[in-house]
Formats: structure tokens, C-alpha cells, sequence
């Protein structure tokens, strides 16, 4: 069985580092996804500008595609490998084996699924090989028997040769064809020792990174050290294989640790049903009605893995040392272009729950200060469990208002018609139980969600603040406050998007 035969890619790193720490699984996926990042904005910044459709690189990652911008996606051929592939079949019963051949050759030369045998021990690795023209990268997350995982990277080029040829062996076995072909890729990128530059680059994204993950509270009291600063600069050279050993430090709240497992666990087939669904909706011999449910399938799992994202967020931000509001990189920021993508969404929400939602803008949206990405996650998260806690027919107000030097977003519901000649009845709150330190559960809807006080910190971590208040007959309202640019002036009137 070639399983055993060839090592894993976490074995080859290993044997080309005097050591590897073992950590827990939360600290080691913190330093995945750090050095992920780096490795994003190195890809980003690297690339050539005025290139538009031209492919400028390769990326093998299991178990599911690791980069979402499209300048990344447009210009890197990307391969997934996976030990639980998603069967094209299924939603083409009548169509012979041989349809996964023509959807892989119609998706070439970006975007291809390959799978793992279930017993490779490659299948409990979270891996990324990169290779460009100006260096060749492998980043390797390893779950090990007694469940402490590692993390490590190199740019050493025979050590990427080395994962490259064990991780080639398996597609040659399973697809000596596709083999052949991505071989072939690969050789186009010359295994060359990275310039300096890239390293030195690659370093200050790193210490970035890790520096916002620190004021977010994510790596508290955690260090980075490197092979090279542990053995001292000169005594073998350049060092391009790193890992990150871990100080002793308290572990996380079990239920922050299960939180995020779960949110991880969920993310991960969810982005591989979803590659798949993209990658059908490709294909132009399909028909209207599989189209139209391929979208369906689509738009359902985006809006899964965003509320994994979201708990995700809330996880990390729980492990923080500090009993002060930690804050991510916030940044001045148009509202007005947040709302124009996601009023939709919000309205698509309700719609679905039987719910209208009328929106109230000023004339002009002035600037505000916040994460422009965590904003509109953390916003649709929470109309998301707004919609779902009012009864069908209901209406939701969302009006926007500056207010000093915060702008005020306020979510109120109303309870069907009010007829003036009868006595309101006072509203009744939903239902709610806590689950643990962060989510509550509502037995009318089996909805599960963030509670108040986890939902509070994600808005303080974004520069905002939200307060929920209980009123009679009106239900809970929802007001959140976003700090104005300082230079930013308002203007009166009002406008409505309904």
C-alpha cells in the first residue's frame, strides 16, 4: 500500500529541521492561517500587475482552496486535494463515471480536485505548495495521534522538491495522465534559492500579521521564534525552514477550543461542496432548473461558512490574556459601498422568513472608522438572527442616522398591522438558552447563534459598540454605534431603499 511507502509531506519537513513542537490544535491553526496570510499578501504583491488571465503560478493545498482574491485566483493554477472529495455525480445521476475526466479537463488550467486514498496519512494534513516564478513555498498543519498538532514552512528548494515528489507519486498512481501534466507545470518554475528580498519580505508580513493577531488577542503572550534565531544568523547560512514552537501558556476555555473544531469542521466540506458547485456551474451543456439549484446549493453553503467565519471571529477573540477590548486593524472606510452589497442580502433574509425590511439612509453616508471586512460579516450575522427571531410577517426597520461623532444603525421590528382602536400587545422575546461561554439556542427555530455578550465583543473588536434593549410592544431593538472619521462632515436629509 503506497500509503505507507510514501511520507507524508509533515515528515519531510521534519526530517529537515533539528525540531518540531507540538502544541495544541488552536495554537497550531492560529499559525496556519497567520502564515497563510503572509503568504497572501507575498503572493499579491509578487505577482505581475498587468497580467489578466495569465497563469503565473501553481498551488497544490488540501483540504480546500486556501486563496479567495481574484487576482489570485485568475492568475494561479489551483489543485485541491482531499481525502473526502464531493461526488460531481450526484447531481448528474444519469451521466457514466467518465463525466469527472471532462469536468476536470473543462475546469484546467486553474481550478482541479483530486483525491486521497482514506487511509494516506496525507489525509490528516492541512498543506499548501506554492510555486511562482520568483520563489516555491510549503506550509504544512499536522494532527497527530495524541491530537497536539504542528506547523511548519520552508523555502528551501530541495526541501519542496522533496513534498512536491511525494505528493506528485500519489496523483501519478491515482491520474498518471493528469501526472504528466502537472509535472510538467511544475518544472516550469525552477527550484532556485528565494532572493533575500522574498525572505525579508516575507518576514515583515509574518511580524505584520502576527502584530494584528496579537492586538485582536488571538496569539496573547505567544512568541514566534524561528529555526535561524534559535541556532543564531551565521551558523548554517540562510534558513528557510521554520516552524513555530510554543511557550507555555494557559489553554483556551474548553468551550472556545470546541467552538472553534466545530466552526472548522463545518467550514471545510462546506468550501469543497462549494468549489465543486462553481466549478459545475462552469460547464454550458447544463440545464436551467440544475443551474438554478447549483446557485441554490451555492448561495447556501456562502452563507454557512460565513456564519462559521463568524463564530470562528468570536473564538479568537475569547482567547485573549487581556481583559481590555481587543481591536482589529481598523481603517477608514465608506459605509455606503457595505451597504450597497449588503442591503440585498439583509433583504434575501427576511424574504426567505416571510419578513419585509425597509432601510432609511441619509442623503450621504459619511466615513466611518472600522474592519472593512469583519464589518459586513459581522452586520449580515447579525440581521441574520435578527430575521430569525421574529415571527412571519413581521417588518424590520433599519434607519441610519449620524449622532455626534458615531453613526447609529438601529434594527427595530414590528409585528404585523397596528390597529390604533386596540391595545398593543406587549411583544414577547423569543425563547433563548445559553450553550456554553458563546452560543445560545432557540428551541421555536433550532436556530443556534452567537449570544449578546459574544456578539458585543465582535463589535468592539470592529471600533463599534451595540446596545440591545427590550421594549414593550416594539420587541428588541438593536442599535449599534460606528466612530465617524475625524474629518468627516454630515449632511442633513434622508433617503429610503426598500
Amino acid at each position: 500500500m503506497y500509503e505507507w511507502i510514501l511520507p507524508s509531506l509533515s515528515e519531510i519537513l521534519a526530517q529537515n529541521q533539528s525540531s518540531v513542537a507540538e502544541c495544541s490544535p488552536g495554537k497550531a491553526e492560529r499559525q496556519w492561517r497567520i502564515s497563510l496570510a503572509a503568504t497572501e499578501h507575498l503572493l499579491l504583491n509578487t505577482l505581475a500587475a498587468n497580467s489578466v488571465d495569465t497563469t503565473q503560478g501553481l498551488v497544490l493545498a488540501a483540504p480546500a482552496p486556501l486563496f479567495s482574491q481574484p487576482k489570485l485566483t485568475q492568475n494561479l493554477q489551483t489543485v485541491t486535494f482531499t481525502a473526502k472529495p464531493f461526488n460531481p455525480l450526484a447531481l448528474m445521476p444519469f451521466q457514466m463515471p467518465d463525466a469527472i475526466a471532462t469536468i476536470n479537463e473543462e475546469i484546467a488550467p486553474h481550478e482541479s480536485v483530486l483525491p486521497l486514498l482514506p487511509a494516506d496519512p496525507l489525509g490528516t494534513e492541512q498543506f499548501c505548495l506554492v510555486f511562482t516564478d520568483k520563489f516555491r513555498l510549503v506550509l504544512v498543519l499536522a494532527t497527530h495521534k495524541n491530537g497536539k498538532k504542528t506547523f511548519s514552512f520552508s523555502f528551501e528548494p530541495e526541501v519542496v522538491q522533496q513534498a512536491w515528489r511525494s505528493l506528485g507519486a500519489r496523483v501519478m498512481l491515482a491520474n498518471p495522465e493528469f501526472f504528466a501534466r502537472l509535472d510538467v507545470l511544475v518544472q516550469q518554475y525552477s527550484p532556485v534559492a528565494p532572493d533575500c528580498r522574498i525572505m525579508i519580505q516575507f518576514s515583515q508580513l509574518l511580524l505584520q500579521e502576527l502584530t494584528e493577531a496579537e492586538e485582536t488577542g488571538e496569539e496573547a503572550g505567544e512568541q514566534v521564534v524561528t529555526e535561524r534565531s534559535r541556532s543564531g544568523a551565521g551558523s548554517r547560512g540562510k534558513n528557510t525552514n521554520s516552524q513555530f514552537p510554543i511557550p507555555n501558556s494557559q489553554s483556551p476555555n474548553p468551550d472556545v477550543e470546541l467552538l472553534q473544531a466545530f466552526a472548522h469542521e463545518v467550514r471545510t466540506p462546506l468550501t469543497t461542496i462549494r468549489t465543486m458547485t462553481r466549478l459545475l456551474l462552469k460547464r454550458r451543456d447544463l440545464d436551467a432548473s440544475v443551474i438554478n439549484r447549483l446557485k441554490i446549493i451555492d448561495h447556501e453553503c456562502t452563507e454557512q461558512i460565513d456564519r462559521m467565519e463568524l463564530l470562528f471571529k468570536a473564538a479568537e477573540l475569547e482567547t485573549t490574556a487581556s481583559t481590555k477590548c481587543s481591536k482589529t486593524q481598523l481603517t477608514p472606510m465608506s459605509l455606503d459601498q457595505v451597504l450597497q452589497q449588503s442591503i440585498p442580502r439583509w433583504e434575501q433574509a427576511a424574504h426567505r422568513r416571510n419578513l419585509t425590511l425597509n432601510v432609511v439612509l441619509p442623503q450621504q453616508l459619511p466615513t466611518v472608522v472600522s474592519n472593512p471586512m469583519m464589518l459586513d460579516q459581522v452586520l449580515t450575522g447579525l440581521i441574520e438572527n435578527f430575521t430569525r427571531s421574529l415571527p412571519s410577517g413581521s417588518h424590520i426597520q433599519v434607519q441610519v442616522i449620524p449622532a455626534g461623532d458615531q453613526l447609529k444603525l438601529q434594527l427595530s421590528p414590528q409585528f404585523g398591522c397596528k390597529d390604533s382602536s386596540k391595545a398593543a400587545t406587549p411583544a414577547t422575546p423569543p425563547i433563548r438558552k445559553a450553550l456554553g461561554q458563546l452560543l445560545m439556542f432557540q428551541p421555536e427555530t433550532g436556530t443556534i447563534s452567537l449570544n449578546i455578550a459574544a456578539t458585543k465583543h465582535l463589535f468592539q473588536a470592529i471600533g463599534g459598540k451595540l446596545i440591545v434593549r427590550q421594549r414593550p410592544h416594539y420587541g428588541e431593538v438593536l442599535t449599534i454605534f460606528l466612530p465617524l472619521e475625524v474629518s468627516n462632515k454630515h449632511k442633513s436629509g434622508a433617503k429610503t431603499w426598500e
